[in-house]
């Protein structure tokens, strides 16, 4: 394995978790200077800001995804989280704010690559049939069958 393949996966997590930290903490503290959306935009975000729990509980989701990424914790919960967050906002940048779409398809670049490093740890979700464990059928005695 050469150097390239052997930290990838390190700088990506550590990229999108920077990433994620710096704007959810942005969310909270507004310190990066946004422009304010136009037309469809505008209405999109007035609307999703006009429930008052939505942009703390996504700023916050963000600003934990980044800590567990740049702590290495919890990983693949990390990236199944931030999951729907990316594909909206690349939907966002896409049908609203096209000027954005890059940024956006960076970071899903980054998410995806991680998913990929982190496939393993995936196996279980993708299983098609998956058997349940219960406690009955682990605490069961095993009888014989005559």
């Amino acid at each position: 394995m050469n150097m390239l393949t052997a930290y990838a996966p390190h700088a990506a997590r550590i990229l999108l978790g920077l990433m994620f930290f710096v704007f959810g903490l942005n969310g909270f503290f507004h310190f990066l200077p946004q422009p304010a959306p136009e037309g469809a935009a505008a209405q999109f975000m007035g609307g999703l800001a006009a429930a008052p729990y939505f942009f703390p509980m996504l700023k916050g989701a963000e600003l934990l995804i980044g800590l567990a990424l740049l702590g290495n914790r919890f990983v693949p919960l990390a990236l199944t989280i931030l999951a729907p967050i990316s594909v909206n906002i690349i939907a966002y940048n896409f049908f609203m704010s096209p000027s954005g779409i890059g940024i956006s398809l960076f970071l899903a670049v980054l998410q995806i690559y991680l998913m990929w490093s982190y496939r393993e740890a995936y196996k279980g979700t993708l299983a098609v049939r998956v058997q349940l464990n219960t406690t009955e059928q682990q605490t069961a005695p095993k009888t014989a069958h005559a």
